[in-house]
């Protein structure tokens, strides 16, 4: 068994340690994974560990929103874990009908094996974090979720909707899929109509009527 990228195995004290670090070798990838969402200065587009940064530093000071007894490190976890995915899935765009078709088959044969690089009780652990935040059953994983189509929406609002006109994008989309930020988070759910109705108003989203 080959550490990612090198073939130094007899740095590491036992199999546990080796796959600890084939796990960091490989979240590297996240880097150079690019999304369609804008930096806010609009220079270029972020890359999913950027994104996955913001997100948690976003629950730290959003926290206060969330369904009163939400655990946070919970959610700081899910935050770190749901893109690694992307690593072999790739990102796909919110929009893309087409490319939804097939995302949840691609990104659970990307979570096998992702995760399965490290031992127990990391694989298991990582998967089950993976999978409540797709299932949005929990309140920690509606708060992430929440946070996860809030940060686009923020960034969409903040570079003039430069992204949305790029791909011909209608308030109805938007609103479809930020519909989940109420879920998570009654306070932020208005906060994202209110921003979809300010980007109306503005000219950067096109409306339905």
């Amino acid at each position: 068994m080959k550490l990612a990228g090198t073939e130094d195995e007899s740095l590491f004290s036992d199999r546990l340690m080796m796959s600890k670090f084939r796990f960091i070798c490989e979240l590297d990838k996240l880097k150079s994974v690019f999304r369609r969402t804008l930096l806010l200065d609009g220079s270029r587009a972020e890359n999913d560990a950027e994104h996955s940064w913001e997100m948690a530093a976003i629950a730290l000071v959003l926290h206060e929103y969330a369904e009163p007894g939400t655990d946070l490190l919970k959610v700081l976890k899910m935050l770190l874990m749901h893109d690694l995915v992307e690593i072999d899935a790739g990102d796909t765009f919110v929009y893309d009908a087409a490319a939804a078709g097939d995302q949840a088959d691609r990104e659970l044969i990307a979570a096998n094996r992702i995760f399965g690089l490290l031992e127990e009780p990391e694989r298991s652990e990582f998967h089950a974090l993976w999978r409540e935040f797709e299932d949005r059953i929990t309140p920690e994983a509606r708060f992430a979720r929440a946070l996860d189509r809030l940060q686009p929406l923020l960034h969409n609002y903040y570079t003039k909707g430069k992204a949305w006109q790029e791909n011909r994008i209608t308030a109805a989309q938007v609103r479809r899929v930020t519909s989940v930020i109420r879920e998570g988070s009654r306070e932020l759910g208005a906060l994202s109509e209110r921003m979809i109705q300010a980007a109306i108003a503005k000219g950067f989203l096109k409306s339905d009527e």
